[in-house]
């Protein structure tokens, strides 16, 4: 099944997610991400290189492993498949830092008004 995938704005349209991939230095490690992106567009759960992990209700995160980094996304689907990125992070440590999921979280809110 094909997703819509769209990054989370805030209200000045800048999307963390964006700034996120941006910043990564490596160039192969940048566009093998995009890539995994538009593998979940064109064939959403089944993609290659990519677990999806239910974090908690609707927020869900996505845990691509690139050149020994571990890259995770938050999202949430919205209207049957919309899914909508949140926040992104690079995890250093055993648990999702509480900080991390509480950005996604407020971000969920936003966009679902829940």
């Amino acid at each position: 099944m094909k997703l819509s995938l769209n990054y989370w704005r805030n209200p000045s349209g800048k999307a963390p997610i964006e700034k996120y991939i941006d910043s990564i230095d490596n160039k192969e490690e940048r566009a093998e991400l995009l890539s995994i992106l538009k593998g979940i567009q064109e064939n959403g759960t089944d993609a290659i290189g990519v677990e999806f992990r239910q974090i908690e209700g609707k927020l869900w995160e996505l845990k691509i492993r690139i050149h020994g980094n571990q890259h995770r996304i938050f999202y949430v689907v919205l209207k049957g498949n919309e899914m909508i990125l949140l926040h992104a992070y690079l995890k250093k440590t055993q648990k999702a830092p509480i900080k991390e999921i509480e950005v996604a979280k407020q971000r969920m809110r936003a966009v679902t008004g829940g």
